[in-house]
């Protein structure tokens, strides 16, 4: 049986790694810390839910030194008065996978990927890898090669 992370990965035709980890040290500070990355080089893969009947979701990819802007560009781009984080709950129901593993590699078709301008910049990424034992390192291009749409000002730089 495939991964279907791997295989997201591999459709890309973008090159990337794989790195184990810890479990235990699967959320990005902890990872960065423990593994020697830099924190600026990781970015999260968040899903957020507009409150509407039936709700939008969508999954938003920022670097993990970075806000996402919920208030204001997710809002926006959603189309909805009000949004907020998906429960985990939730986020595992929609993409079979729990938070500190969440990736946009084998995410549903109909889950809109948004990836902030900023990750673009970058030479390399650091996301989740599907599980909390694993992450992803590639060039950010592999995001828009999923068919990620990047938008400026998703999330707010550090200050």
């Amino acid at each position: 049986m495939s991964d279907p992370v791997t295989a997201a990965a591999d459709a890309t035709g973008v090159a990337y790694e794989i790195v184990e980890c810890d479990p235990a040290l699967a959320d990005t500070a902890d990872f960065c810390e423990h593994y020697g990355y830099a924190l600026e080089d990781s970015a999260n893969a968040i899903v957020v839910m507009g409150k509407a009947e039936p709700p939008v979701l969508a999954m938003c990819v920022v670097l993990a030194d970075r806000r996402l802007d919920v208030n204001r560009a997710v809002r926006k781009k959603l189309g909805v008065r009000r949004v907020s984080f998906a429960p985990g709950e939730l986020t595992e129901q929609m993409t079979g996978m729990v938070i500190g593993g969440v990736t946009p590699f084998g995410r549903p078709d109909d889950l809109p990927l948004w990836i902030d301008a900023a990750v673009m910049g970058r030479e390399r990424v650091i996301l989740g890898g599907g599980g909390r034992d694993r992450k992803v390192i590639a060039s950010p291009e592999i995001l828009t090669a999923l068919g990620g749409e990047v938008i400026e000002g998703l999330a707010t730089p550090p200050a």
